[in-house]
Order: C-alpha cells, then structure tokens, then sequence
C-alpha cells in the first residue's frame, strides 16, 4: 500500500482493521485470506515459458499503473495535472 499512495502522491494511509477487510470480502464475495495473508510467489511456469515481465518489482509497477490510469484519464486538449471536470 505504501508503494501505490507514494506512486499517487497521497502522504498518509489509514490502517485497514480485520473487520473492515471481512466486511469488503463479504460485499465483493471474496475471501478475506486473499487480503490478509500475503505470500511470496514466483511466475515459475511463465519464466520457464520465457516469459519477461516488465516492471520487476512493486514500487516501479505501482508508479507505472498511476502513469497509465493518469494518461488515460487525460482527454484531448487537456494538460497534465488538470483532470476532467466531472
């Protein structure tokens, strides 16, 4: 979480309690293991492929999404740092 509020420029975070994790998984029928436990993964299969990602590490791919939903947000004309007037 960290990586995605510095990639958004936004300074604090408030903590998600257990309560509000289950209270999301029950709206959006998920699992709340999903969020609450984390575990380290390897793309094995996909690397064996030949497979290359390329963001390799979460802070980098974290700003690269902000960057993409930024520059789709932004219509023609439209400068950057000045969204859409909704």
């Amino acid at each position: 979480m960290h990586a995605i509020r510095t990639a958004w420029r936004i300074p604090v975070g408030l903590p998600a309690t257990r309560w509000m994790a289950e209270l999301g998984a029950f709206a959006l029928r998920s699992d709340t293991e999903l969020l609450l436990k984390s575990r380290r993964v390897t793309p094995g299969r996909l690397l064996d492929a030949g497979f290359r990602f390329d963001h390799t590490h979460w802070p980098e791919t974290a700003a690269a999404l902000v960057r993409a939903v930024r520059g789709r947000d932004q219509g023609p004309g439209e400068r950057r740092g000045q969204g859409r007037r909704r």
